[in-house]
């Protein structure tokens, strides 16, 4: 007989603990899928900065392909979102990292135009020294905006870098190396663009630009 009061109690917990789980994994379920949206919305404000909405008509976020170059892109596959009107290319934004700065590295989107000039470039995460590399940010300085409309002819190859290295591009009193970092990365994400280009765009197109 005492042995029933245990096994009520067991079962009691027992219940509990499903019920409990139960509701953790609802829970999870329906979070999940509210973060996801929100991460979409997100994701989609940004391209929108760097590739006007009236400028496409496709679903750019759903768009996406990979982009393979270790050596240019900063990680071995960094996801691309692809631009179209009508069915033909608009612009290409990548997601390269920046391996090297100063404080780890630093992720950017960089939109690349059709013609190989750029739409922008934004900075999405970085550990850079607040005060000093943070300027990246386009809260702190209007820095990153000095990228849109270059390309690889504007202002050539040689000035792709930043002014104490002899280039174009500004760099920030007491922080060059995150600046220069920077530009670099763009630049490389430009000729991998200048040599892949038409091939990123041939799967969301179906043929060849």
């Amino acid at each position: 007989m005492t042995k029933h009061p245990v096994i009520i109690a067991g079962l009691i917990l027992s219940l509990f603990a499903v019920s409990g789980v139960g509701m953790v994994a609802l829970v999870h379920d329906q979070t999940k899928e509210i973060i996801a949206t929100n991460e979409r919305e997100a994701l989609l404000k940004l391209l929108t900065a760097l590739v006007p909405a009236e400028s496409i008509d496709n679903d750019i976020v759903n768009a996406v392909t990979v982009a393979r170059d270790a050596d240019r892109l900063g990680k071995e596959e960094v996801d691309v979102y692809l631009g179209l009107k009508e069915g033909k290319p608009v612009a290409a934004v990548f997601t390269p990292v920046v391996p090297d700065g100063y404080s780890g590295p630093i992720k950017l989107l960089v939109a690349v135009r059709i013609d190989g000039s750029l739409g922008g470039i934004r900075v999405v995460a970085h550990k850079e020294t607040p005060g000093l590399g943070d300027k990246v940010e386009e809260q702190k300085s209007d820095w990153i905006y000095g990228f849109t409309d270059k390309s690889l002819t504007n202002p050539g190859l040689a000035g792709w870098k930043v002014k104490r290295d002899g280039g174009e591009f500004d760099q920030f009193t007491g922080a060059t190396v995150t600046p220069r970092s920077i530009v670099k990365a763009v630049k490389n994400t430009l000729l991998y663009y200048r040599d892949h280009g038409n091939s990123l765009f041939q799967s969301a197109t179906g043929g060849p630009t």
